[in-house]
């Protein structure tokens, strides 16, 4: 294939201007410039951003999937972008080369759907929860995964046509892991490269008030769009087991319980079941679909 173009999509709900700010400075200064840059205001105002971005404002927060969806599809309309790389809003590039080393990968593997980063703070230490396999003791192990981290990833675009983008219903949590599923399913690898590096400060998912009941309705959801009829309720019983033995907040503990209860009684999206080739793949890959 032809040289890779990389666009670069952020999200934001514009109480993070400084970091902002600094990361699109990180952005201009990598050694193959990326290009496109859109910035989404997820329900805010967009102002003060630097020449050449392309500032996208939403009238209200459509979450991660929606915000995402809306980048995708905007940098689609440019027609001059091979991979799509989305980055938080407070992270970091703290190396150059980083658009040269995923432009490499792609030019190198037609089959390379998503490529997922390594998340650092700034001492560069990589919380345990962000490696994305189960044995995750060492984040500098290199390989094939089965998802990829939200804060800092690309992704193909013809990857993106195939799968249909992000689930949109979802909002926050598990929306990676949905369309790594898909992309699996469809023949695409997902590739952990621990040498493309996104700075980010240490922090707890849990930060977030909606935590507990989005990442329990998520999770029953991503089982009934994706998971052969067998494997529903035992990723579901699985889960439920991990998450009362983990949790030690009681408060924490009934969100989680009412968003499992919302995941049953509501849809997520139109259901679609991986083959069980794919669940072979990705018990091989180190994570069945059960855990």
């Amino acid at each position: 294939m032809t040289r890779p173009r990389v666009g670069v999509a952020v999200l934001t709900t514009g109480d993070r201007m400084p970091e902002l700010l600094a990361l699109l400075e990180s952005v201009a200064k990598q050694d193959e410039p990326a290009v496109r840059v859109v910035v989404v205001g997820n329900g805010t105002a967009l102002a003060g951003l630097p020449d050449g971005v392309t500032a996208v404002e939403l009238e209200g927060n459509l979450g991660v999937s929606g915000g995402r969806n809306v980048a995708w599809r905007r940098l689609r309309e440019f027609g001059d972008v091979d991979v799509l790389v989305d980055l938080d809003d407070d992270g970091l590039l703290i190396e150059a080369d980083v658009f040269r080393r995923i432009a490499d990968l792609y030019e190198a593997d037609a089959r390379l759907g998503i490529v997922s980063f390594r998340i650092a703070d700034e001492t560069g230490t990589t919380q345990r929860r962000h490696v994305p396999r189960l044995r995750a003791k060492d984040p500098m192990r290199r390989g094939m995964v089965t998802t990829f981290l939200g804060g800092g990833h690309a992704l193909s675009m013809p990857m993106l046509e195939q799968t249909g983008g992000w689930p949109d219903a979802f909002f926050f949590t598990h929306e990676e892991t949905d369309l790594a599923w898909r992309a699996i399913d469809r023949g695409w690898d997902v590739l952990y490269e621990p040498q493309l590096v996104l700075q980010h400060p240490k922090t707890s998912p849990a930060r977030h008030a909606v935590y507990y009941r989005m990442t329990a309705r998520n999770r029953v959801w991503l089982a009934k769009r994706h998971l052969p009829v067998p494997l529903v309720p035992v990723y579901l019983g699985v889960w439920v087991v991990l998450t009362v033995v983990r949790t030690k907040s009681l408060a924490g503990l009934r969100a989680w319980f009412g968003g499992f209860a919302e995941g049953l009684r509501t849809s997520g999206g139109p259901r679609r079941p991986i083959r069980w080739r794919t669940v072979w793949r990705m018990s091989r890959l180190g994570r069945p679909p059960v855990l």
